[in-house]
């Protein structure tokens, strides 16, 4: 193989959900997802059962509304974080993924609980809501990176390095 040949490979970008989803950074978020929804899973089957018996009716009606919050955009994230890493494994393609991301819709939630009744809640509770919330933002703009990066249609530029070898190759004839 010719260097003119290495030059000219239009092998295009790279696509950066795929780097992404296989790169340390991916395999740290989603170590971090799947740690929070054990967390909170512990949180609420335990020491959270115990918290909600002790408070007022009000204030449990606050806790059992964001707990319901906070369990669905943790399965959102879950599930997101699951179908990236079928791609990075290779069990699934981008667009299958894409297809399925049509399923699981990363939503940005409205909350009914004023302040006063969010600070009346237990810490804990109040810690994984933050975490979660944070997470979940961060995996939406990932989620827009990799959404954009995919829909944009591949830029061809020409390469001045091949272009010149080209010409060069047609005005002396190919020494191969």
């Amino acid at each position: 193989m010719r260097e003119s040949d290495v030059i000219a490979l239009d092998s295009g970008p790279a696509r950066f959900g795929l780097s992404f989803v296989r790169s340390d950074a991916f395999k740290a978020l989603f170590q971090e997802g799947m740690e929070l929804v054990e967390e909170t899973a512990s949180y609420l089957d335990g020491p959270g059962r115990v918290d909600s018996r002790n408070m007022l009716r009000q204030e449990s009606v606050a806790f059992a509304s964001e707990s319901m919050r906070l369990t669905t955009r943790l399965m959102q994230i879950a599930s997101w974080l699951l179908l990236q890493r079928a791609v990075a494994d290779g069990e699934i393609t981008l667009d299958q993924a894409q297809t399925e991301k049509n399923r699981v819709r990363l939503t940005s939630q409205d909350t009914t609980t004023t302040i006063e009744e969010f600070e009346a809640l237990p810490l804990r509770l109040r810690e994984l809501v933050g975490l979660a919330a944070r997470l979940h933002a961060r995996i939406l703009h990932l989620e827009r990176l990799i959404s954009e990066a995919e829909a944009a249609p591949p830029v061809v530029e020409t390469n001045p390095v091949a272009a010149q070898l080209g010409l060069l190759e047609k005005a002396f004839g190919s020494k191969g």
